[in-house]
C-alpha cells in the first residue's frame, strides 16, 4: 500500500514515456548537503527534460514491445549520433535541517514527494548526453554506479530505502563485476587513488609488492588526511532519527496518490488510467484478489474505485479483509 503513489504514476500516462529523452528523472531519495560552515540541509534531486515530456498510449507500447524491443535505446543512440544531444536541467529542493523533525509527513519516506510550494525547485546545472559508448559492454555493462559513492559535502539521510541501497548496490557490483570493479576504466575516479589494496580477482591497478598492505607503517607510506570540514555522514541526532520512525500528520499511504489522481490528472488522463487498470485486473480469476484490487484503488480515490468495480462487473461482495483471509 505504501507504494500507491508510484503505482498510480506508473499506471497513468507518465508510466509510458515516448522516449528516454522525453521523460523526467528523479533522485527519489532524500540526501544531505553540508556546506563549508558545516551546516546541514536535506535535498531532493529533479532532472527536468529539455526535450519536453511526451508519452505514448498503451496500444502503441504493446505494439512496440512485440515489434521493436530496442526502441528506447536505439532512439537515444541515434539522436546522440545525429547531434541532437538530449539534456536535463538539474534542480534541487532544499529543506532546512530542523524542518524534518516537525514536517507534516516524514520527509525521508521514499514514497512521498515534497510539495514545490513548501520547497521550490532551485536550478543548479544541466546534464547533457553528447557521446555514445564505443564499446557497450566495457563502458555500459561494466559501469558500477552506487549511491554509496558520496563526494565531500553530500551524505545520506535516515531514508531507510537509501540505507539499504548504500549497502546492497556496492555488494551487487562485487559479485556482478568483481572485487576490483572500481578499477575498471569506466569506473575509475578522475583523481589518483592512494591506498594499500593489493591482489584480488580482476586487479587492474596495483601497488608495488614492497609497499606494505597496512597502515600506519614505518616506511613512509601514504596516510589518510582528515577533510577540512569533517561534518556530515549519514548519522543524525537521536531526536531526528526517532521522528523519522514515527507517524507524522500526513503519512497516509494513499494521500499523495489520491492528490495525483484528483488534482494532477485531467479527465482524459483519468479515463486512460481507469482503462489501464481495468485491463490489468480484468484477467484475474480469483474474486478475492479482484476485490482486494478494487479496494486498493478505492483507497486512492472512491470514485475511481467505483468506476473500476463497474467496469469489472463486480458486486459489492466481501470486504478486502474477508477476501484476504481466504487467500
Amino acid at each position: 500500500p505504501e507504494s500507491a503513489h508510484q503505482v498510480t504514476w506508473l499506471m497513468g500516462d507518465r508510466g509510458l514515456p515516448a522516449s528516454w529523452r522525453e521523460m523526467q528523472g528523479y533522485g527519489s531519495h532524500t540526501y544531505q548537503w553540508i556546506n563549508a560552515d558545516g551546516e546541514r540541509f536535506w535535498v531532493k534531486y529533479h532532472f527536468k527534460s529539455n526535450q519536453g515530456v511526451k508519452t505514448m498510449t498503451g496500444d502503441e507500447a504493446e505494439a512496440l514491445a512485440g515489434s521493436d524491443a530496442d526502441y528506447y535505446i536505439r532512439d537515444l543512440q541515434e539522436n546522440i549520433a545525429a547531434g541532437n544531444f538530449p539534456s536535463w536541467d538539474l534542480h534541487v529542493q532544499v529543506m532546512p535541517y530542523e524542518d524534518a523533525k516537525t514536517y507534516r509527513f516524514n520527509p525521508f519516506d521514499l514514497t512521498k514527494v515534497w510539495p514545490h510550494a513548501d520547497y521550490p525547485l532551485i536550478k543548479v546545472g544541466t546534464m547533457e548526453l553528447n557521446r555514445n559508448p564505443e564499446n557497450y559492454f566495457a563502458q555500459i555493462e561494466q559501469a558500477t554506479f552506487a549511491p554509496s559513492n558520496f563526494v565531500p559535502g553530500i551524505a545520506a539521510s535516515p531514508d531507510k530505502m537509501l540505507q539499504a541501497r548504500i549497502f546492497s548496490y556496492a555488494d551487487a557490483h562485487r559479485y556482478r563485476v568483481g572485487t576490483n570493479h572500481a578499477q575498471i576504466p569506466v569506473n575509475q575516479p578522475k583523481n589518483q587513488v592512494n591506498n594499500y589494496s593489493q591482489d584480488g580477482a580482476g586487479r587492474y591497478l596495483f601497488n608495488a609488492p614492497s609497499v606494505p598492505v597496512y597502515a600506519p607503517n614505518s616506511v613512509g607510506g601514504p596516510a589518510a588526511v582528515e577533510p577540512q570540514n569533517p561534518a556530515g555522514g549519514w548519522e543524525n541526532d537521536g531526536e531526528l532519527t526517532l521522528a523519522a520512525h514515527s507517524l507524522h500528520a500526513e503519512d497516509s499511504d494513499f494521500g499523495q496518490a489520491g492528490t495525483l489522481y484528483r488534482e494532477v490528472f485531467d479527465e482524459a488522463a483519468k479515463a486512460r488510467l481507469l482503462e489501464t487498470i481495468t485491463g490489468a485486473v480484468g484477467g484475474v480469476k480469483s474474486p478475492g484478489i479482484k476485490e482486494r484490487t478494487i479496494q486498493y484503488w478505492t483507497n486512492v480515490d472512491a470514485e475511481l474505485g467505483a468506476k473500476l468495480r463497474a467496469n469489472l462487473g463486480a458486486g459489492q461482495g466481501e470486504s478486502a479483509a474477508e477476501a484476504a483471509n481466504k487467500l
